[in-house]
C-alpha cells in the first residue's frame, strides 16, 4: 500500500513540475522584445525550454513543452505578444515555437546516449537548439514564400537565426546556472 502511495505522489509531483515549467514557458514567451514583421522576436522562451530538459530530465521536459505547445494550440495566449490559437503556431515563426519538441527530442536521446554528464547535458541543448533552428528556417522559408514571396537561406538565417546565437548561448548558461541551483529538488 504505502508503495503506491508513493508511486502515486510521485507522479502527481511530475505532473505538478510538467505544469510548473510549462508555465515558466509561457512566462517567458511573455518577456519579449517586439521586432517588425517578419522578423522573429526575442523571448525568454528558449530559456525556458533548456531549464526544463536540465531540471527535469528529457522525458518529463519534452512533456512540458508538449503541455506548453498544446495550451497556446487551443488558444491560452502563451506565445510572444499574448498570442495563442493555431494561426500563431502556423504563421511564419510558429516553426520555432514547434521546433522545441525537437529541442526536446533531441536533448533526451543526447543524454541518453551519452549519459547525464553536465557537458554531455549541455551537448544536447545545444543539438536541440539546431534542431530547432533547422526546423524553424525551413518552416519559416516554406510560409514567408506562401505568404509574401521566396527569400533565400542566407536572408531567413540573417532574420531568424543569426542574431539569437549569442542570446542562446546566454539564455542556455543561465539555465546551466538554474538547474545547478534547483535541479537536485526537482529529481
Amino acid at each position: 500500500m504505502r508503495e503506491t502511495e508513493a508511486a502515486s505522489r510521485m507522479r502527481t509531483l511530475d505532473l505538478a513540475y510538467i505544469a510548473l515549467f510549462a508555465v515558466l514557458m509561457a512566462a517567458c514567451a511573455w518577456v519579449s522584445v517586439p521586432v517588425p514583421k517578419p522578423l522573429v522576436p526575442f523571448t525568454m522562451q528558449t530559456f525556458a525550454v533548456f531549464a526544463a530538459m536540465l531540471c527535469l530530465g528529457g522525458q518529463r521536459g519534452l512533456l512540458s513543452v508538449v503541455v506548453y505547445l498544446l495550451l497556446g494550440a487551443v488558444g491560452v495566449p502563451v506565445f510572444s505578444g499574448f498570442r495563442g490559437g493555431l494561426d500563431a503556431l502556423l504563421g511564419t515563426t510558429g516553426g520555432y515555437i514547434l521546433g522545441f519538441v525537437g529541442l526536446a527530442l533531441a536533448y533526451w536521446i543526447t543524454v541518453r546516449l551519452l549519459g547525464d554528464a553536465l557537458w554531455a547535458k549541455i551537448l544536447g541543448c545545444v543539438l536541440g537548439l539546431v534542431v530547432c533552428y533547422a526546423f524553424g528556417t525551413v518552416w519559416f522559408l516554406r510560409v514567408y514564400a506562401a505568404t509574401v514571396g521566396p527569400i533565400g537561406w542566407m536572408a531567413a538565417l540573417g532574420w531568424c537565426v543569426f542574431p539569437f546565437l549569442l542570446p542562446d548561448a546566454v539564455k542556455l548558461g543561465m539555465a546551466v546556472v538554474l538547474a545547478g541551483r534547483i535541479g537536485k529538488y526537482l529529481r
